[in-house]
Formats: C-alpha cells, sequence, structure tokens
C-alpha cells in the first residue's frame, strides 16, 4: 500500500519557521518536501480537515495547522522520539470517503504498530478511527470524552456518530465509556441505554470529585476520542459548542497521559477544534498542543508488559462469603495500577477481557466482602 498518496504535505509556513534546537519540531520526521519514512516509528501525527459533519465548521480545514504551530514549538519531553507527522488527510468527495481513507490509514499503521494520532476535524470522524479496527478480528474498546452524548436521533453526523458506532455491523466493540458528560446536556434516556448496554458512563462531577477512578476506564482503552468541547470554555474557547463548565485544560492534559501510558491503546484522536471561535492567541490550540505533549510523555512512560503470568506482578486472592466465593487481583510491581480477572465461557472470543483494569478501590470494596460494579459490568458483557 502507498500511503504517502493519502496525504497532502504539512503547509510550508508551518515547517519554515524558526524552531529552538531543543523544540518539539527538531526532534520529529515531517511530511515536507519528501514523506516519512515509517520503518521504526512508534507515533505518526495525522492532521484532519474534513467538517461535512457539523454545521458552522468552516474554519475546521485549518485546525491542524493551528495546533501543530503551537505543538512544534514545544520543547521535546523524556523519552526516544519516533515520531512523524504524516501530513494532512486529503479530503474524499463525500464524508464517505474522508472516512474510509482514515480507516485504511489507521488501519495500516495500526497493523505496523504505529500509533495514529488524529487532530482536526469534526468529531463525528472518530467513526473513521473506529473503523481502523474492523478488519483486525478483534473485539476493542473506546473511550470517548464529550460534555455531550452524541446519540441524537436527528440532526448532522456530529450529534449521532457515537450511536453510528455502537450500531455498527459487522459487531467489534466490546465496550463503550462516555467521560466527562453534563447531565444537563444529554437526554437522560441515553445515559439509560448505556446502562442496560453495560456501558460506563461518567459525568463531569463525578470526575472532578475522583479524578483518579477514571484511570481504570481509560487503561481499558483500545482507543480514545476527545471533543475539545469537553473542557471548560475559559480554557478552551476554541469550539462552536464550547461549554461554560467543563474539565479544566489541566485535567484534559491528565486524562491524555493516562491514555498515553495505557499499553493497549493503539490509536487517540482529538476533535472538534475551530479556530474562529479560538481568541486572539489561539488559547484552544495551545491546550490541544499540551494535551499531545503529555500524551506523547505518557506513551513514552509505559511500564506494564501486560503479561500476568511472569513475575511483573503480584496475584491476590480474596474470599467472599457469596458468589463467586473468589476475586482474584493482580498489581504491577512496575507501575502499582491494579487488575481483576474476570471468568467467562468463550475463552476463544474474550481472551484479551479476562484481565480488566480496576483500582485499589475495587480491591478494597472485595476485601471489605462487596462485588465491585466494574466486575459485575464486566460479567455481565461476558454472558
Amino acid at each position: 500500500m502507498n500511503i504517502r498518496q493519502y496525504f497532502d504535505p504539512i503547509p510550508e509556513f508551518i515547517t519554515t519557521q524558526t524552531y529552538s534546537s531543543n523544540s518539539f519540531f527538531n526532534f520529529i520526521h515531517f511530511h515536507g518536501e519528501t514523506f516519512p519514512d515509517l520503518k521504526g516509528l512508534q507515533i505518526a501525527i495525522i492532521g484532519l480537515s474534513e467538517n461535512r459533519g457539523m454545521a458552522k465548521s468552516e474554519s475546521i480545514e485549518r485546525s491542524a495547522s493551528e495546533i501543530r504551530d503551537k505543538l512544534f514549538h514545544l520543547k521535546k519531553g523524556h523519552g526516544l522520539y519516533k515520531i512523524a507527522d504524516l501530513g494532512d488527510l486529503k479530503r474524499g468527495s463525500t464524508r464517505e470517503e474522508s472516512l474510509q481513507a482514515m480507516a485504511t490509514v489507521g488501519e495500516y499503521l495500526i497493523k505496523k504498530q504505529i500509533l495514529p494520532v488524529f487532530i482536526g476535524g469534526t468529531h463525528d470522524l472518530d467513526l473513521g478511527q473506529y473503523l481502523s479496527y474492523q478488519n483486525l478480528e478483534k473485539l476493542v474498546s473506546m473511550v470517548t470524552v464529550d460534555a455531550k452524548v452524541d446519540m441524537e436521533e436527528e440532526g448532522m453526523p456530529s450529534d449521532n456518530h457515537s450511536q453510528e458506532i455502537i450500531l455498527h455491523q459487522p459487531n467489534f466493540l466490546f465496550n463503550y465509556s462516555h467521560v466527562g458528560y453534563q447531565s444537563f446536556l444529554v437526554d437522560k434516556d441515553l445515559t439509560g441505554v448505556m446502562e442496560k448496554l453495560y456501558f460506563d458512563h461518567v459525568r463531569l462531577g463525578h470526575v472532578r470529585s475522583n479524578f483518579k477512578e477514571i484511570e481504570p476506564i481509560i487503561r481499558n482503552a483500545d482507543l480514545l476520542s476527545f471533543d475539545i468541547c469537553a473542557i471548560q470554555s475559559s480554557d478552551a474557547p476554541g469550539a462552536a459548542d464550547a461549554q461554560p463548565f467543563g474539565l479544566s485544560g489541566e485535567e484534559a492534559c491528565q486524562i491524555s497521559k493516562f491514555a498515553g501510558m495505557n499499553e493497549k491503546l493503539s490509536s487517540f484522536g482529538i476533535f472538534g477544534y475551530q479556530p474562529y471561535y479560538d481568541d486572539n492567541k489561539n488559547k484552544t490550540a495551545s491546550v490541544i498542543a499540551t494535551m499531545i505533549w503529555y500524551f506523547i510523555e505518557g506513551f513514552y512512560d509505559r511500564k506494564d508488559t501486560l503479561s500476568f503470568k511472569g513475575n511483573d506482578y503480584i496475584k491476590y486472592t480474596v474470599s467472599l462469603d457469596l458468589k463467586p466465593s473468589t476475586l482474584i487481583f493482580y498489581k504491577s510491581k512496575r507501575s502499582e495500577k491494579w487488575w481483576m480477572e474476570i471468568p467467562h465461557q468463550d475463552q476463544f472470543k474474550y481472551d484479551r477481557n479476562t484481565i480488566i483494569p480496576c483500582s485499589y478501590q475495587d480491591y478494597q470494596m472485595a476485601q471489605s466482602g462487596e462485588i465491585p460494579e466494574r466486575w459485575i459490568n464486566a460479567q455481565l458483557k461476558l454472558l
């Protein structure tokens, strides 16, 4: 496959700027006059300009360039960077063609163990991100961070793309989690649907009151999709649907780092930035650039092997006076993160999901004689 045919180079006004010697830009490969060599790469940044899935989205076309303008001036973090910016994915003649191109490129990179980071474009493009996994012959778990739950029956694709993902056939979605929604923006029937499907949904207030408890949810994701409207407008005004309440810029960066540290996660997307609505210093672009920087920091801080049969984990068995009679937990010696084992019948189909991320709080709950809700929901999905 000639992946280069899918991309336009990064605009020259970005690549010809003066950057300090220790800037992010000077430690990555980029698509300028030549296309980057993919051999040995670990992360590929991909700009998106597709905007036909949302009204009032004209300035989306330059969102990736504005983000790069901020990102490339940041200082290099730790780790031996093996990163390339492949340029901007060419728009198809229709939105559906753009989604298919995104899925084709995403699948190609994931198969080569190169993690795509999608920047720009409208949030409905996470359907293309999801479709990257369709031919990989495995079930995947997805986390969406958004102020709203985009499962409306009517409207533009940006209003119902999450529903499109959940209902997609063939179905290869094991779990869907929604983080940071605001109750007054979401029909209670939608949260009811997620509860019936045993999908995780964490409203903004709960995120704020118990921030560490969302880390296991993010650690369970194969892909994470972030709508910039989830960040409060004082920190990120650059969205047509920016909200006065939401995550802080710092919390968005922490979520990005959680995602980067997730050994299982194989794609990341930040969508919905519209320069037209940003302030005169492009504050939102700076926040997104910093989120990407923290994601990369997390990626180069990955510690766990996810091989629970070795000596890297301590196994804990908790006895209960009810069914199940025992719960099994694992704690990483390297990262001190926790997992728990979920028994099931179908060994072939669900092998990769038998051990799921959890928190120390889940372990404490089991010790007190209670079955953690996270265990119950996972068991119900495996039946």
